[in-house]
């Protein structure tokens, strides 16, 4: 796999796991990179050397390497450090589909990120192996792809929400469709309160968390897509002024857009980070 390549998934998945991406990066990437928060849980596998996580949710006691590893919902950057050569795969899991694939809810991955084998799933044993011994990009993602329906089949085909109360789904729906936390609330019939306890238990965020992060994503695909100024931007995904978006990318990704933009952007092809890269 050379640069990044994008695979659409079978269309059992479709709707629980974002298209498939594969990458590989010479020795004359920044040491450093940041994983940005995403609405999706992101499961990683490095077919080389380990991925070494130096901060961020799972790295809270210090550095660690990791050879695949799933990193929950979470409101903060993940800091990667990258040696040399870099070969992996990467899939973006849908929140709501995570017990069924994952083995473990959203709520329970959340704010970390956590060895595969730790999950205890029997896909996951030893994937690492398999995907490296798979040789070629097309046959990584054949078995990738082969293991995710085992699993979805082994877990009774629930797609994403399948085991999830209906308002929790539909309130995940609003809150990504821009809707105000009180305007999901009045939406699924529940109130803010019943809300706020019932949403979090299921995916781990708050409310006001999702919504947040939304908006957020909405700001980083305006910037990687090159729409416009960053006022323009601010504008277009919901803030009330740049100086708040400036402000919230502070907080999520440990940078300002500006900085995002000069120092990170130019080593992110064009389509090559999916939904769940964060």
């Amino acid at each position: 796999m050379e640069g990044f390549r994008r695979v659409r998934p079978h269309r059992a998945l479709e709707g629980m796991v974002a298209p498939y991406v594969g990458y590989s990066h010479g020795a004359d990437v920044p040491p450093v990179h940041l994983g940005l928060p995403s609405g999706w849980l992101t499961l990683v596998v490095s077919l080389g050397g380990p991925l070494e996580l130096l901060g961020g949710p799972g790295a809270e006691r210090g550095p660690v390497r990791l050879q695949a590893a799933v990193g929950g919902l979470h409101m903060e950057p993940v800091v990667l450090g990258r040696r040399g050569l870099g070969r992996g795969v990467q899939v973006a899991v849908h929140p709501l589909a995570a017990r069924a694939l994952l083995g473990a809810g959203s709520a329970e991955l959340a704010g970390t990120t956590v060895a595969v084998e730790d999950l205890g799933v029997p896909w996951l044993r030893g994937l690492d192996e398999r995907l490296a011994g798979a040789g070629c990009g097309r046959a990584v993602f054949a078995v990738l792809e082969g293991a995710l329906l085992r699993a979805l089949e082994e877990g009774g085909g629930s797609g994403p929400g399948g085991a999830v109360p209906a308002e929790v789904v539909q309130a995940w729906r609003l809150l990504r469709g821009e809707a105000r936390v009180q305007e999901a609330a009045d939406g699924v019939g529940w109130s803010r309160r019943h809300l706020a306890q019932r949403f979090g238990s299921e995916v781990g965020l708050s409310p006001k968390q999702a919504a947040r992060l939304a908006r957020f994503e909405r700001s980083s695909r305006a910037l990687r897509a090159g729409l416009g100024p960053l006022s323009r931007v601010a504008a277009e995904c919901g803030y009330a002024d740049q100086a708040h978006m400036t402000n919230d990318w502070r907080s999520l990704a440990g940078c300002t857009p500006a900085r995002w933009v000069r120092q990170e952007l130019p080593f992110l092809q064009d389509g090559a980070v999916s939904e769940g890269a964060g």
